[in-house]
């Protein structure tokens, strides 16, 4: 077993351990937790088609920002539209096709200043955001569906430029980028807009409760581990056998055909009589 402790070895067991950990407490877990999230958000989806409008303080108090148990929930505020904080998302995709969406703030009558996404746009014949209706004026009342920020990992800003027509576009829907923009104070999380409410322009599409392929991934992750530890067993033996890649015996190959025939010319050769001692 003194191959165990070869350095090649060594690498080849520490390199197969170490992708079945990854698989065991890193990648399967990972999947596990991403099912965990869908399955929660198509609970909270499926629970807001049958349940009752509630009013934002009950749902999110204290300003609570919406998570996977709260997103989805459908809200009834009142208030008025601040359209001159408004913000357009861009490069966004509705139903595979490029849209933007108009990211309206809305301050309640309690005085709290909430996001509202009033939905999407198609872009025009030069790819730009085209002319849309202001929401209305006044007190209105909406129905909305509570929805979590989305994160920029380049953590970029709205910005203006004749590019956009000095109309403030961003890369996220994201209340603190609105409210970084606008200099208002909106508390955390948005507000979908479901059709027929005022202000609406294209409803967003609910999304589908699939599943999606987590469960599947992360079962496959352990099967991956599970393999890699076989195959590592199965060599691990097959090496403790005789005849083994690193064994240090050397081991007899079979010869071939013109080895054997070469080996008996020579033979006949070495006792052949000698021609003189034969003839007497």
């Amino acid at each position: 077993m003194k191959f165990l402790l070869r350095p090649g070895w060594l690498a080849l067991t520490l390199l197969v351990f170490a992708f079945a950990a990854s698989c065991f407490h890193i990648l399967s877990p990972w999947q596990f937790s991403r099912n965990s999230e869908q399955s929660a958000s198509n609970n909270a989806l499926e629970a807001s088609f049958t349940g009752n409008p509630q009013p934002l303080a009950q749902v999110l108090p204290n300003n609570a920002a919406p998570d996977s148990k709260t997103e989805w929930h459908v809200i009834t505020v009142s208030g008025t539209y601040l359209p001159k904080g408004e913000v357009v998302a861009r490069l966004r995709t509705v139903q595979g096709e490029a849209a933007f969406e108009v990211l309206t703030p809305f301050r309640t009558t309690n005085g709290v200043v909430m996001l509202i996404d009033r939905g999407f746009l198609k872009p025009d014949e030069r790819s730009a955001v085209p002319p849309y209706a202001a929401p209305p004026t006044g007190v209105v009342n909406l129905v909305t569906r509570a929805r979590q920020d989305e994160t920029d990992p380049k953590h970029r800003t709205a910005f203006a430029d004749p590019a956009t027509a000095d109309k403030l576009q961003s890369y996220v829907v994201s209340s603190q980028v609105v409210a970084q923009a606008s200099k208002l104070d909106i508390r955390p999380g948005y507000f979908q807009l479901d059709t027929n409410q005022p202000g609406v322009l294209t409803a967003l599409p609910l999304p589908q409760t699939d599943s999606g392929p987590y469960l599947s991934y992360a079962l496959q992750w352990i099967a991956f581990g599970v393999m890699a530890i076989l195959g590592w067993l199965y060599f691990t033996v097959r090496e403790l056998k005789p005849g083994g890649a690193l064994t240090q015996e050397p081991v007899h190959k079979r010869k071939s055909v013109a080895q054997i025939l070469a080996e008996d010319d020579n033979s006949d050769q070495f006792h052949a009589p000698d021609p003189v001692h034969s003839s007497r």
